[in-house]
């Protein structure tokens, strides 16, 4: 193989970034008795010139055994094929225990905008290809985009049948909003269980991510596409805020919990060494953009927000309320200061076409008591509606371009007009909502959720009674989205269909039904 000056110089830089880890010791080589990569490979947060590449080594996901409690070699390959026959780089990176023995590559020095496979190899054993691609240029004018984004993926409730079929479709990127793996059992009609209770030290979140990753579905979207991802609250603990557990356990004793779960985050995502772990802190919020077309907003709504308030009696975490004046407190933030004046400002200074915030859950005000009066859940934006409002506000009066919030948690397709004031039904809409239905998490009963229709018009679409994921597909004149679900959730060969299509118009906010 022929290697020039700048594929020689891009290797190298890829190298160096690779082996950014100190070696400690005298690195291992071991010859594996089973399969070190039983996690699979998996990219991530694609640059015009590179991306990450992610693996971990575990032949004994669910143990410790098999593997040396030290430094470990592995080898990593890039190419222009699938059969690996026009080499662009290779390296060397460190698979430290310190890290769970997983690996992230930080490549540099390709080409924009095109498709390249890779694989890993430690000691005697070959990963599994995966298959990547490079982001298109800054400010090149990429005509199409299309993207899936996906959420809420409790292993006992369903199979990963959804994700078979993403890892079939045509798109450039996956982006994952949250709830990539479940603290506590819950839930009805179980098809398969978690490995344990629920973790709260370091190798029991290792665990579980294990558990997770070990779906052959799930390591297929991972292998076919990069991912860009952010978190919610089920990967450390459900409804927890901060540095406050749903428990109201000693905050010293949570932040442990939570730097246990945060690092295991890390080890199981193809993130970037920015975002690595400082006990419990963990930055994971960033913009994202594909040439000139969009330009991702990626948000943390879980480490930095205010309590919720009015949680029950001796509880913290959520609740439905009808009167909490507490609510409406102009200092009560979801995002925390810093990051909403980050947000801000990308959004006022974005020129791309589309500009999609990612973030975990559902935006638009949803009033849960039929007829008079209002009741609120208090864990998502209606549990901080002029945090909200200072968001749309801001959107609103710097006409940022094409403003599409897509969310999930919520466990159901919902496609909503955003507002400033939603009490207001002739106020203005200033962007418009896409949520995605869960992968495999429960929903709620759709006679429940079809009770809250007359009180909230800017609803256009809500179904609870569906899993999948959603495609949205991304030009210089509409988005359209792609709401795609299962015929059945317990059944692992289960066919997927698109359940509705729904479209926006470039320079008009609101769906429309396509």
């Amino acid at each position: 193989m022929t290697v020039s000056r700048r594929s020689f110089l891009a290797s190298s830089a890829g190298i160096a970034i690779a082996l950014a880890t100190p070696l400690g010791r005298v690195l291992a080589q071991p010859r594996f008795k089973s399969d070190p990569f039983t996690l699979g490979v998996a990219s991530g947060y694609p640059q015009s010139d590179g991306m990450v590449l992610w693996t971990r080594l575990a032949p004994d996901p669910l143990g410790s055994g098999d593997i040396p409690a030290r430094p470990v070699d592995v080898s990593w390959e890039i190419a222009n094929d699938e059969t690996f026959g026009r080499l662009v780089q290779r390296g060397n990176a460190v698979a430290s225990p310190r890290w769970g023995h997983s690996v992230h590559v930080e490549v540099r020095g390709l080409d924009p905008a095109r498709w390249y496979w890779y694989r890993f190899r430690a000691g005697n054993t070959t990963s599994p290809r995966g298959r990547t691609r490079t982001a298109p240029a800054a400010g090149a004018a990429a005509e199409r985009m299309r993207f899936a984004f996906a959420s809420c993926q409790q292993y006992e409730q369903g199979y990963y049948a959804a994700y078979r079929h993403m890892a079939a479709e045509d798109l450039d990127l996956v982006c994952h909003l949250g709830d990539y793996i479940y603290e506590s059992s819950w839930g009805r009609d179980h098809v398969r269980k978690h490995e344990a209770g629920e973790p709260y030290t370091l190798d029991e979140y290792r665990n579980r991510y294990a558990r997770y990753k070990g779906d052959p579905d799930l390591q297929a979207a991972h292998a076919a596409f990069p991912w860009l991802v952010t978190w919610d609250d089920h990967e450390v603990q459900n409804d927890y805020a901060g540095a406050r557990s749903q428990n109201l356990d000693p905050p010293q004793l949570f932040l442990k919990r939570r730097a246990a779960a945060y690092q295991a985050y890390y080890e199981h995502m193809p993130l970037p060494q920015w975002a690595r772990p400082r006990g419990p802190d963990m930055q994971l919020y960033t913009r994202w953009s594909f040439g000139a077309l969009a330009r991702f907003h990626v948000l943390d709504d879980r480490q930095y927000r205010s309590p919720q308030v009015c949680p029950r009696p001796g509880r913290g975490g959520s609740n439905v309320v009808e009167y909490c004046g507490e609510r409406r407190d102009a200092r009560r933030t979801l995002l925390g200061p810093e990051q909403e004046q980050w947000l801000f400002e990308g959004l006022a200074q974005s020129g791309a076409r589309w500009n999609v915030i990612a973030q975990q859950t559902l935006m638009a005000q949803v009033d849960r008591k039929p007829g008079e009066g209002q009741s609120f859940w208090t864990d998502g934006w209606d549990g901080y509606p002029l945090s909200r409002k200072r968001l749309l506000t801001h959107i609103a009066e710097q006409r940022v371009a094409n403003p599409i919030v897509i969310g999930g948690d919520v466990h159901m397709s919902v496609v909503a007009d955003l507002k400033t004031d939603f009490d207001d039904a002739q106020a203005p809409v200033v962007a418009t909502e896409i949520v995605g239905t869960s992968i495999s998490s429960q929903g709620q009963p759709l006679k429940l959720v079809e009770s809250w229709k007359d009180d909230n018009p800017h609803v256009k679409y809500a179904n609870p009674t569906r899993r999948g994921y959603t495609v949205l597909e991304l030009s210089v004149r509409r988005a359209l989205a792609h709401l795609r679900t299962l015929d059945d959730v317990k059944e692992p060969q289960s066919r997927i269909r698109t359940l509705v299509h729904y479209a926006v118009e470039d320079g008009r906010p609101g769906a429309q039904r396509a």
